[in-house]
């Protein structure tokens, strides 16, 4: 290994991936993301770290490829030789992938175990890390933890199932340092805007401008608990400097429903949620999963971490950031997402 580590992460362009670029630059890694190949840039959440290419001293490296192709991926792998992957690319949205459930399977799933298989075939000595999901346990009553039934209820908590799984059986079956990271919900500014989140702060900015009058959502008694994405790629880099690979719960322990991050968001711009909210059925899920709830206490005590932005706060400041970036955007100013 190099004296620099160097880091490959997929799905580097997302909310944490950006965020997890950060904090490992901070750290002093070298840090390579995967990159789908478009005919338009996506970079936006990246842009802050923009590294010239020509820069001698460049600890920035963005790599086109697709966790479709396994072939690309053996190829990168070895080309890179990356102390620790963080495997965070996925089709994210629990809703559309009912909509697109092979994709979802495709990428979201098989992509996991496309890529355990790339590295055990371009034999990189590297820690891997699976960004696993709550979804993952749908039904089950809450407070959830590691010793929690799995019970998906959508294709996506399915695909990430068998994420997980595959984690597991490559660390059993051929001694890989691979962990999972059961990440409950976590938002941010960079939040893509169709999470129910981020487009409840997004609309709290605009109507706050005069710009909309009505939100359309469609479950709001669902419970989740949100934390801020921020903090919780520090989880993720945590896990693979522990002595021994796991599989951990990773969340606040506190939870609200959609109404309660709503009236929270309209609240704090001096809103009254009852007088915008509309519902729309279309919104709704074939298979609703009715609460989720952290019990993260394995993850403080295996390796110190613990959440300190709980969902008030959290809506909070999300409502600051887009009301922020909605003035830039009025302005004619430079809109940044590194917020």
């Amino acid at each position: 290994m190099s004296a620099t580590k160097k880091a490959l992460i997929t799905g580097i362009t997302g909310q944490d991936g950006s965020y997890l670029s950060e904090l490992l630059l901070a750290k002093g890694y070298e840090v390579h993301g995967l990159v789908r190949r478009s005919s338009s840039f996506n970079t936006e959440r990246l842009d802050h770290m923009f590294q010239d290419p020509h820069e001698v001293s460049r600890t920035l490296w963005l790599h086109h490829g697709d966790l479709t192709d396994g072939t690309g991926l053996v190829n990168l792998l070895r080309e890179v030789q990356p102390d620790e992957v963080y495997n965070l690319g996925a089709q994210s949205h629990v809703r559309v992938s009912f909509d697109m459930p092979d994709y979802t399977a495709d990428v979201t799933g098989a992509g996991t175990i496309r890529l355990l298989e790339a590295i055990r075939a371009a034999d990189v000595e590297t820690r891997f890390y699976q960004a696993s999901s709550s979804e993952m346990f749908g039904s089950s009553p809450p407070p959830q933890n590691e010793d929690t039934v799995f019970h998906p209820r959508s294709p996506y908590g399915v695909a990430k199932l068998f994420g997980y799984w595959a984690t597991v059986n490559y660390r059993e079956s051929y001694g890989l340092f691979a962990s999972n990271g059961i990440l409950f919900n976590h938002e941010s500014p960079r939040r893509g805007e169709t999470f129910v989140t981020r487009k409840i702060t997004r609309a709290v900015a605009r109507i706050a401008a005069g710009l909309q009058t009505e939100l359309f959502l469609g479950n709001v008694d669902a419970v989740r608990d949100w934390g801020y994405a921020a903090e919780y790629v520090e989880a993720m880099w945590r896990m693979l400097q522990h002595d021994t690979p796991g599989d951990w719960v990773i969340g606040t322990g506190t939870a609200g429903s959609v109404r309660d991050f709503a009236e929270v968001a309209f609240a704090h711009a001096g809103l009254d949620l009852d007088k915008h909210l509309r519902y729309d059925r279309r919104y709704n899920r074939p298979a609703e999963v009715d609460a989720l709830v952290a019990d993260a206490s394995r993850a403080e005590a295996a390796f110190g971490w613990k959440a300190s932005t709980h969902w008030e706060d959290l809506a909070k400041l999300m409502v600051d950031a887009d009301r922020r970036i909605l003035e830039d955007e009025l302005a004619g100013r430079l809109v940044r997402i590194d917020r």
